[in-house]
C-alpha cells in the first residue's frame, strides 16, 4: 500500500508538471489557431467599440463567441478607452490579441505588439454637417407607401436571422428600411468582402486620373524577377492572378494568418508563388484585394490616406465611411469597410448610376459596367471587378447555381460579405437591396429571396 501510495504521488507531481509545462508553452509561445482567435477576436471589439460606439461585453458575446467557434468561446477582453486599445486572451492568459483604434482610419490588429508603429495618421473626416434633404443628396428618407415592401421587410423570413439593416433603393430614393434590435440608421456595420467592390471603385478613380491602367503589371518589385510579373491589374480585379492562396476560414490558413498574424498584409500575400498560369484560372483571395490597396497606395503616394475620402467617400455622401488600415499603414481592401446600411446604398446606387454621382463622373467611362462584366476565368460565377454575379452561396452545394429556384433579374450583380452581408445592383429595375447582418453561412439564410419579392414588387 505505502508503494502504491508514493506511486500515485508521483504520478500527481507529474500530472501536474505536465500542466504548468504546457501552460507555459500555451503562454510563450501559444499556436497559431490560439493567436489567430485572440487576434480576430481584438480586432472586432475593437473596431465595434472605437467606430459603431458599442458596448464590448455585447460584441464580445453576441458577435465574437455567438457564432459558434468552440475556441472563441473561451476568450476574454479587456478595453483601454484612453490608450483606444484592446486585449484578447484565452482564459485570460494565453495568446494575446491586440488592436489600436486610430483617429479617422478606424482600429488595427497588431500581432507585433508594435502600437506605435500601427498608429497612422489620420484620415481626414468628412467636413459638413448632415443635410435635411431627401437622401441620396441627405439623411432625409420619405417612408414607402407601397404595403408590398412593408410586407416583404416585416417578414423575418426575407430579411433573415440576426438582421441588423436592409435599405431598399428605388429609382435614386429609400423605399423602405428595417433595422435590428440595438441599431440604427446611424450605426457604422462592417461589410466584409463588400469591401472588395469598393477597393475596386477607388482603383476607378486613379484610372480615371491617369495615374494606373488596367493592363499594369511588374506591380510589386519581387515580381519582376519571375512569371509574376505578367500579373496585370486587370488579372487582379477578377480573382485571376494565378497566386496561391488559401481561403478557408475556421482554421489557419492563408486569409485567417494574413488578417490576424501579420502587420503587413500586402507582403505577406504579394509572396506567394504562381500556382496556376496568369489569368486563366479563378481563385477568390482576400490577400488579393488587399495587394491592390497596396498596388493603389504606391501610386496614389502621399496623397494615398486621404485618397478614398477626398475621390469616393465625400463626393458620394458616404460620411459615415471607415476604411481600416492594417499595422503597416495598406487599407484592408478585402474586408474592413465600416458605414451605415445608409451609406453602402449609396455606394450600390454609384454603381447603378454608372459611376456618375450629382453629374459628375467619378469613375472612367465605361468603368462601372466592366465592374458587372463577366469575367473570362469565371463567366457564371464573377465579374472583371470584384463583384458576384450570384448572390449568397449559403447552404449551395459546390458546383450548382445558388440562384438556383430564386426568380431573379438576370442583370443582378452581388457585392457579398461574410456573416450574411449582400448588396444587389440591378439597372434593369433601377434596385438596390442592402442587407447586412451576423448571419453564419450554416444557417443557410439567402437574400435573393427578399431581392427577387422586392424586384417584382417594384416594377
Amino acid at each position: 500500500m505505502r508503494l502504491i501510495g508514493k506511486a500515485l504521488k508521483w504520478l500527481a507531481l507529474l500530472a501536474a508538471a505536465i500542466v504548468v509545462a504546457f501552460a507555459a508553452w500555451l503562454y510563450i509561445a501559444p499556436p497559431a489557431l490560439i493567436q489567430v482567435a485572440a487576434g480576430y477576436s481584438a480586432k472586432i471589439v475593437c473596431s465595434n467599440v472605437f467606430i459603431a460606439g458599442r458596448d464590448s461585453h455585447e460584441v464580445l458575446k453576441v458577435d465574437v463567441q455567438a457564432p459558434g467557434h468552440p475556441i472563441l468561446g473561451l476568450i476574454s477582453m479587456s478595453v483601454d478607452r484612453e490608450a483606444k486599445t484592446t486585449y484578447a486572451k484565452l482564459l485570460g492568459m494565453f495568446g494575446g490579441g491586440l488592436a489600436v483604434a486610430r483617429e479617422g482610419a478606424g482600429c488595427a490588429s497588431v500581432p507585433d505588439g508594435d502600437v506605435e508603429a500601427a498608429k497612422l495618421a489620420p484620415v481626414p473626416a468628412a467636413a459638413g454637417a448632415v443635410s435635411q434633404a431627401l437622401w441620396p443628396e441627405g439623411e432625409t428618407v420619405e417612408p414607402s407607401q407601397d404595403p408590398a415592401v412593408k410586407a416583404i421587410l416585416d417578414d423575418p423570413g426575407m430579411t433573415g436571422p440576426g438582421m441588423r439593416a436592409v435599405v431598399v433603393v428605388k429609382n435614386g430614393r429609400i423605399v423602405g428600411e428595417r433595422y435590428g434590435e440595438g441599431f440604427a440608421e446611424t450605426t457604422p456595420l462592417l461589410g466584409w468582402s463588400m469591401t472588395k467592390t469598393v477597393t475596386a471603385a477607388i482603383i476607378g478613380t486613379l484610372v480615371r486620373d491617369g495615374k494606373m491602367g488596367l493592363d499594369d503589371t511588374d506591380l510589386f518589385e519581387a515580381w519582376k524577377a519571375d512569371g509574376r510579373g505578367a500579373i496585370r491589374v486587370r488579372d487582379l480585379l477578377s480573382m485571376s492572378s494565378g497566386l496561391e492562396f488559401n481561403e478557408d476560414y475556421g482554421d489557419v490558413t492563408d486569409v485567417t494568418r494574413m488578417l490576424y498574424l501579420e502587420p503587413d498584409m500586402a507582403a505577406f500575400a504579394a509572396a506567394k508563388p504562381l500556382a496556376h498560369e496568369v489569368g486563366k484560372v479563378f481563385s477568390y483571395s482576400s490577400g488579393t484585394s488587399v495587394m491592390l490597396s497596396r498596388i493603389w497606395q504606391n501610386v496614389a503616394g502621399a496623397d494615398a490616406l486621404a485618397w478614398p475620402r477626398r475621390e469616393l467617400f465625400d463626393p458620394l455622401g458616404m460620411r459615415s465611411a471607415v476604411l481600416e488600415a492594417d499595422a503597416r499603414g495598406t487599407f484592408v481592401g478585402s474586408s474592413y469597410l465600416y458605414a451605415t446600411a445608409r451609406d453602402w446604398a449609396r455606394f450600390g446606387q454609384f454603381l447603378l448610376q454608372d459611376g456618375v454621382w450629382n453629374g459628375k463622373a467619378i469613375l472612367p467611362d465605361g468603368y462601372a459596367a466592366m465592374l458587372r462584366t463577366p469575367s473570362t476565368a469565371a463567366p457564371e460565377e464573377y465579374t472583371q471587378g470584384h463583384m458576384w454575379l450570384n448572390g449568397p452561396s449559403a447552404g449551395t452545394p459546390d458546383g450548382e447555381d445558388p440562384d438556383k429556384g430564386f426568380d431573379l433579374p438576370a442583370d443582378a450583380v452581388w457585392a457579398l460579405g461574410h456573416d450574411g452581408q449582400s448588396m444587389a445592383v440591378v439597372p434593369s429595375k433601377q434596385l438596390v437591396v442592402v442587407r447586412l447582418g451576423l448571419t453564419p453561412s450554416k444557417l443557410g439564410y439567402k437574400s435573393q429571396a427578399m431581392v427577387a419579392a422586392l424586384a417584382k414588387a417594384l416594377p
